[in-house]
């Protein structure tokens, strides 16, 4: 079976896409993710969402996500790579959201791209010396 390039939605673009009155460029991103099946994210980022959710519109749309948005398994692994690249940040002096470190990781660890419009997340990639693509400056696409 074809393996295909998935991209982990990070909540500040879940936010964005989720709002009605959020950055249209990010929305439209976010959108044609979901309609190509290439959205994925990982239990922090629900977590995040449905820990800001009001009301029952906001509710039923994280339910309706949750239905068929890809989490990606947060195994052992994952969170021992976290540790490593919270080690990484200290040294280079940047202390971020454990959040935003816990959901880098995954998709660093996943070795698949990132949609963010969170600067937290960008000093991340920085230390681990990512690349950026064109689009908006939002998805990095991290190789390890």
């Amino acid at each position: 079976m074809e393996q295909r390039e998935v991209i982990l939605i990070d909540t500040s673009s879940w936010i964005e896409a989720l709002r009605n009155n959020g950055r249209t460029d990010i929305r439209e991103r976010v959108r044609m993710m979901l309609i190509n099946g290439l959205a994925v994210w990982c239990d922090m980022v629900a977590i995040e969402l449905w820990n800001g959710a009001k009301g029952d519109y906001e509710k039923r749309k994280l339910t309706e996500l949750e239905n068929v948005i890809t989490s990606l398994p947060m195994t052992k692994e994952v969170w021992n790579f976290a540790r490593e690249l919270t080690k990484k940040c200290r040294s280079a002096g940047v202390s971020v959201p454990a959040a935003d470190l816990i959901i880098t990781s995954c998709a660093l660890f996943y070795n698949i791209g990132i949609e963010h419009c969170d600067k937290h997340i960008g000093k991340i990639l920085e230390i681990f010396k990512c690349g950026h693509e064109t689009l908006g400056g939002h998805i990095s696409n991290c190789k390890k």
